[in-house]
């Protein structure tokens, strides 16, 4: 996961349903903060974790086949 990085928002607080926003950081009080774009103009976003969900749209590398998660 990288910051900043491009993000889909699924957030019903605002209505978001794979809102296209940029992950700017993750707010040590419990929010993410985003940018999104509204009418053609960069906004900023605070959104509370608990209640939003975030893919971020690049895929993750292809992992080898011989790498093992420690449990």
């Amino acid at each position: 996961m990288e910051i900043p990085g491009n993000v889909s928002l699924y957030c019903p607080l605002v209505d978001a349903k794979g809102t296209a926003a940029i992950l700017v950081a993750v707010d040590p009080h419990g929010y993410y903060q985003l940018e999104v774009l509204i009418k053609g103009n960069r906004h900023t976003m605070f959104v509370p974790i608990g209640q939003a969900a975030l893919c971020f749209t690049d895929p993750e590398p292809e992992r080898e086949d011989a790498f093992e998660i420690e449990r």
